[in-house]
């Protein structure tokens, strides 16, 4: 289903001076041309999310006018997960795609989850499904399958735990231990697996999947930035190719790759990942250059602040799940969240 946006709004004095403050923190990557454009919806977004007791969750792909002003909660997959198990808002709204809002349903029940384009989908979600999973631990029986958060409920019920780009290595480790086996089964992106098989003594059979936006990059590309610039840093997501990572400086999630940009400060940098990433981060840190590899997600790019406004006005598209899906899709989702805590004493 997709939705109708709403009707243009007009751009006010008024909405002018209620939207300055936003507009100073994203001067820098914003241009003034496009601000009237985004500012009334800025406004109205920030006044109606309060009225309906609304929580806006937004990945580190999302534009920064959403990203930096209308967003509560903004990071990547496994933080918006942990943040959708404990809020107390009545409404979600998840400035993602499909998986995310599902995984917000899974661990907040009796929320209302809100995805303002239904459509928003994934290249990894689509290239597996449950019966794949099924199939998967019929060929390897007594196998553990950690199953990536960027796959459908339905997959992420057939699977054993999941994981995200940031805690891969120390899921696929942990459920090995748990299990007593030296070999895990992890779906759906192939490069990531590969990744973080470098990383361990765990074998990983992977599933042939592949980010649409991430397996575009090439170890030539990570070169010509070095030649262009031999001082430039470069972060790689590690949903890229394995030869990609292996031509970066750091590789990590879009939450690592934050934090390595606070604590080294490179003077310029290139992030090898979603284009908006490099924007977003560019606000918090103006005196870095970003060279920015334009690979832009379609699926994540069909989230605006107009369909965002359209989803608390019509309180739609709502995004449920079977309830024998969600319980069994939950408990994966629930057991990669408690991977890394500390058990509490009896």
């Amino acid at each position: 289903m997709v939705v109708k946006t709403t009707i243009r709004l007009p751009f006010t004095p008024e909405i002018a001076r209620a939207a300055e403050p936003f507009y100073r923190k994203v001067a820098h990557v914003v241009p003034e041309i496009e601000w009237p454009v985004h500012a009334p919806y800025v406004v109205a977004i920030n006044k109606l999310k309060a009225e309906r007791n609304a929580v806006i969750l937004a990945h580190n792909y999302m534009t920064p006018e959403i990203y930096h002003c209308v967003a509560d909660v903004v990071g990547d997959s496994l933080h918006l997960a942990r943040i959708a198990a404990r809020t107390e808002a009545k409404i979600i709204v998840q400035a993602g795609v499909h998986f995310m809002a599902e995984t917000s349903k899974l661990l907040s029940p009796d929320k209302t989850v809100l995805i303002p384009d239904a459509t928003a989908g994934c290249s990894l979600a689509e290239s597996i499904t449950a019966a794949d999973v099924r199939a998967l631990k019929a060929k390897h029986p007594g196998l553990p399958v950690v199953s990536y958060v960027n796959t459908s409920a339905a997959v992420k019920a057939e699977s054993d735990v999941c994981c995200t780009s940031a805690n891969a290595l120390a899921v696929v480790e942990d459920i090995a231990r748990e299990w007593g086996v030296d070999t895990v089964i992890m779906t759906p992106d192939e490069f990531l697996a590969q990744n973080t098989a470098k990383k361990t003594a765990v074998k990983i059979i992977a599933w042939k999947g592949h980010c649409e936006v991430h397996e575009r990059f090439t170890p030539a590309d990570i070169r010509g930035f070095r030649k262009a610039d031999p001082s430039v840093t470069v972060l790689a997501h590690p949903e890229c190719p394995p030869a990609v990572v292996a031509e970066a400086d750091y590789a990590g999630s879009t939450a690592e790759m934050q934090r390595y940009i606070a604590d080294k400060h490179p003077k310029r940098a290139v992030l090898v990942t979603e284009c908006s990433m490099s924007d977003n981060i560019a606000v918090d840190f103006p005196d870095i250059d970003f060279v920015r590899p334009c690979n832009l997600c379609p699926h994540m790019k069909k989230i605006g602040l107009q369909n965002i406004l359209h989803a608390l006005e019509t309180l739609t598209v709502e995004v449920r799940v079977d309830a024998d899906i969600a319980a069994r899709a939950r408990r994966s989702v629930e057991r990669m969240l408690a991977v890394g805590k500390t058990p509490v004493a009896a």
